[in-house]
C-alpha cells in the first residue's frame, strides 16, 4: 500500500530524528520555500522565526506569542502516487476540521481550522502539485485558530508551492542505503529507495516496512548524554563499532517492533533504523541490524 508506506516512512524519520538532542543554531539559516521577507508579507500580522530548516522537505517556525508553524513538503515518486496521499491528507486533515477548496495553490487545495472546542487549535493548508504536496500548519497558543489566520497561511502556500521543487528528496538512489541492506528486512520486489535529504535516506516496501539512516553532525559530549538517558526501550551497547553505539529495541511507547542503532565517528551521529508495521522476524533484532549500521558506519 504505497500511501501507507510514505505516510509511515516520513513518521519513523520525523520521531528518530526528534528524539535527537537540538544543536546550536547555524548562522543564517533559511527556508527554501519561502524567504523571511515573503512571510513576512503573507502574514504581516505574525512574527515568525525559523528554529529548523528540515533538511529540505520544510521548516520549522515559533511565533512571539508561543506558536507554532510547520511547512512540509513531501515529493512521490510520480504524480498518481501524489494524488493518493493528497487524498489521504485531506481526509485525514477532514477528520479534525470542516475542509473548504483553496484557490490558486497548485493543482487543487484545501484549507480549514478545528471548532472552538478543539483540544488543540490548528490551522491548515494542504495542496497538490505534481509530484509534491505542501502542507502549512499553524498551532496557535492561548486562542482560536479562525478564518483570520487561515488567510494569510494560504497566502504563504501560494508562495511556496511554486518552489516545492528545492525539496531535496529524490528517489532512486541513497548514499547511506543501497536495495543489499533490505535483504531479509524488506520486500526488495516493491522496494523504494528514497534519499530525503543531504544527510538521510529511507527504504520501504509495498507492506510500509522501512528503513532509515539519518546522519546529523554531533559532538562525542552530546552523544554520550544520550547513551545516558532515560528511555522507554531497552537499551544494548555495541562496543565493537565504537565506545559510543548502542542499539535500542522493544519500546513500549512508538512502534514497538521497531530496532534503532546509534553509531559516531568524525564528529557526526548516523540513526539506522528498522521499523516493521507489524512482527517481523527481525522485530528488535539489533544483532541483524547491526550489519547494517557497520556499512553505515563505514561511510561516516
Amino acid at each position: 500500500m504505497p500511501t501507507i508506506a510514505r505516510l509511515f516512512s516520513r513518521l519513523v524519520v520525523f520521531l528518530a530524528l526528534a528524539a535527537v538532542p537540538a544543536l546550536p543554531a547555524r548562522a543564517a539559516e533559511t527556508c527554501p520555500f519561502i524567504t523571511a521577507q515573503e512571510l513576512a508579507g503573507a502574514m504581516p500580522a505574525l512574527k515568525w522565526s525559523l528554529i529548523s530548516n528540515q533538511d529540505g522537505r520544510g521548516c520549522i517556525y515559533q511565533g512571539g506569542r508561543g506558536d507554532t508553524m510547520m511547512l512540509s513538503v513531501f515529493r512521490n515518486p510520480d504524480k498518481d502516487r501524489a494524488k493518493e496521499l493528497y487524498a489521504t491528507f485531506v481526509k485525514t486533515l477532514g477528520e479534525r476540521m470542516p475542509l473548504n477548496a483553496a484557490s490558486g495553490i497548485g493543482e487543487e487545495g484545501q484549507g480549514g481550522t478545528t471548532a472552538a472546542g478543539a483540544e488543540r487549535q490548528e490551522a491548515s493548508v494542504v495542496a497538490l502539485s505534481g509530484d509534491y504536496i505542501l502542507q502549512i500548519s499553524v498551532y496557535p497558543t492561548g486562542r482560536r485558530a479562525d478564518g483570520a489566520l487561515l488567510g494569510p497561511i494560504t497566502e504563504a502556500a501560494r508562495i511556496a508551492i511554486a518552489k516545492v521543487g528545492k525539496s531535496s528528496e529524490r528517489f532512486g538512489d541513497c548514499e547511506w542505503l543501497t536495495a543489499a541492506d533490505a535483504d531479509g528486512f524488506l520486500d526488495n520486489s516493491t522496494l523504494t529507495v528514497q534519499r530525503t535529504g543531504a544527510g538521510s535516506c529511507m527504504m520501504f516496501d509495498r507492506e510500509a516496512n522501512t528503513m532509515t539512516a539519518a546522519v546529523i553532525a554531533m559532538s562525542r559530549d552530546t552523544v554520550v548524554s544520550m547513551m545516558k538517558r532515560a528511555s522507554p526501550c531497552r537499551h544494548v551497547a555495541i562496543p565493537e563499532l565504537g565506545s559510543e553505539a548502542f542499539g535500542e529495541h522493544s519500546c513500549t511507547k512508538g512502534n514497538g517492533n521497531a530496532v534503532t542503532i546509534y553509531v559516531w565517528k568524525n564528529g557526526r551521529q548516523a540513526l539506522i533504523v528498522f521499523a516493521p508495521v507489524k512482527p517481523h522476524p527481525e522485530s528488535g533484532s539489533v544483532e541483524r541490524l547491526k550489519a547494517v549500521a557497520a556499512r553505515v558506519y563505514g561511510k561516516l
